[in-house]
């Protein structure tokens, strides 16, 4: 079984990093769960390309990925669960669904809203459109 669970470092994904934790008996043998942690960093826009030099930038998203995906690194650390983690750039919705195909992941876990700072209506906008662009099956938490 393979599952990845997205995660920007939100209460709400932490929450869904906690209830793997928990319920990771429910995916068959824990020692068969193949867990991977999704941060996706925004690119930056604008000109700051032209005033800041390429790898600066790639550090600064790699270091903004450490730190949000930190406290579900740490969970999941301390309760011994074997996971991987991936820092991407993109649109979040876009690179979840994509990375959840590529790997042909059973599930995609992530919370129903994030750190964005505009939410939809009854979903945050990244989860509302991972469930438009993904025929992964997606466990929501709240």
């Amino acid at each position: 079984m393979r599952v990845v669970v997205a995660v920007d470092g939100s209460e709400c994904s932490q929450r869904a990093v906690e209830h793997l934790i928990k319920k990771r008996a429910f995916y068959g043998d824990p020692e068969q769960l193949e867990i991977h942690l999704s941060n996706v960093q925004h690119p930056l826009h604008g000109d700051v390309n032209m005033f800041i030099d390429h790898d600066e930038i790639r550090r600064y998203h790699h270091d903004q990925g450490l730190e949000a995906l930190h406290p579900a690194r740490k969970l999941l650390d301390q309760a011994g669960v074997k996971y991987t983690f991936h820092i991407s750039l993109g649109n979040p919705a876009e690179v979840i669904a994509r990375y959840a195909a590529e790997k042909h992941c059973d599930q995609i876990i992530m919370g129903t809203h994030g750190r964005g700072m505009v939410a939809g209506l009854l979903l945050g906008s990244t989860t509302s459109k991972v469930l438009h662009l993904t025929s992964v099956p997606l466990l929501l938490i709240k």
